[in-house]
């Protein structure tokens, strides 16, 4: 177990912001990791539980308290039966199954952050959700001071939304097993458009594994969803809003503004999101409602490569930052009446 004083905390988030923790706590064991968070309980310290940092929006002030680093390693293939450490770098681990000729995340591939952030967030992206192949999650519950394994039923996934994200301050995942296909060599079935159309095959259809994971990386690269520390559209938190999901109702007066605004023709992004809810496109919104690629002036603005992204063009500010977002909720709020919610974690500050 390693411990820095007054730590720098930016530099281990994907947006480069946000001030030092009191004291900077990095485990590469489970056990050192309970013990951190023992002592954390213990003594009525904060606590914050950092992974690769992608989904953090940590403020200026920085956080008063421990900032535990989850920096464990292991990765487990036993046949079909794939077990991370919770601090396993999630894009390595895709690639080592599509690899193995394992299918079940390969639509995953490029997405930044550690196996552990997984299942809190139940990741998703290009047709494809960890719920779908999550069987167990072990963690630490700091209520009853103890391991335990939690089942993917137990879970309770939902769209970017589980029983960790609902109750963040209960469970420290440790490890994550996952239920992958052997597909001889194929993927899983297709189900996201834009990856059919750029394959070449239709929705449903199966492709080699290594194609679909090289077509998803291509794809997350022309957005500026692949990290390059060279490239400021990719310093950000990927999507920084979640897709709107709407009863009927809210869909309804929705569809109005819609019109309204762009015309009687004009017809939103729509998808089934269970009994009488529909989703619709956040990013969609953002532009519609004249918040285009590269929008802003300061040192935070819209990504060029993707609105729905909020990027550091190198100087920002975790308040710059805040800003624009408030910016953009509330623009799409007075056109479309549809309140956007932040995907990242927020720390010590608040839209």
């Amino acid at each position: 177990m390693h411990v820095l004083h007054d730590a720098p905390l930016a530099p281990l988030t994907t947006f480069r912001l946000g001030g030092p923790a009191t004291r900077l706590v990095t485990a590469t064991t489970d056990a050192e990791v309970i013990a951190a968070v023992r002592e954390a309980d213990d003594s009525g310290t904060p606590l914050l539980v950092i992974g690769g940092g992608s989904n953090l929006v940590i403020g200026d002030k920085g956080f008063d308290g421990t900032a535990l680093r989850i920096a464990t390693r292991g990765v487990e293939l036993r046949g079909t039966t794939l077990e991370l450490a919770a601090g396993e770098v999630w894009t390595e681990a895709v690639a080592r199954t599509v690899e193995a000729g394992l299918a079940g995340i390969e639509c995953l591939a490029g997405i930044p952050g550690s196996a552990g952030a997984t299942p809190i967030q139940n990741v998703g992206a290009y047709g494809q959700e960890v719920s779908a192949t999550i069987t167990e999650v072990v963690a630490y519950d700091r209520r009853a001071r103890e391991t335990v394994t939690l089942t993917g039923e137990e879970c309770a996934f939902s769209y970017r939304h589980s029983r960790f994200k609902a109750d963040p301050e209960r469970h420290i995942v440790l490890r994550v097993r996952f239920e992958l296909e052997d597909a001889a060599g194929l993927s899983a079935p297709i189900r996201y458009a834009e990856t059919a159309r750029v394959l070449g095959v239709e929705p449903g259809d199966r492709v080699p594994l290594a194609d679909a994971r090289e077509t998803v990386l291509r794809l997350r690269a022309g957005k500026g969803m692949v990290l390059d520390p060279e490239d400021h559209d990719t310093w950000s938190a990927g999507s920084f809003f979640t897709n709107p999901i709407l009863s009927d109702e809210q869909f309804a007066a929705f569809q109005v503004r819609v019109r309204e605004r762009l015309g009687e023709d004009a017809t939103p992004p729509a998808y089934p999101a269970g009994e009488g809810l529909t989703k619709t496109s956040a990013a969609w919104l953002i532009d519609k409602a004249g918040f285009t690629k590269g929008y802003g002036t300061g040192p935070a603005r819209i990504s060029t490569k993707h609105t729905l992204a909020l990027t550091n063009r190198g100087e920002a500010t975790t308040e710059d930052l805040l800003a624009l977002a408030r910016e953009v909720v509330a623009g799409v709020q007075e056109v479309f009446g549809v309140t956007l919610v932040n995907e990242p974690v927020t720390v010590g500050v608040s839209l």
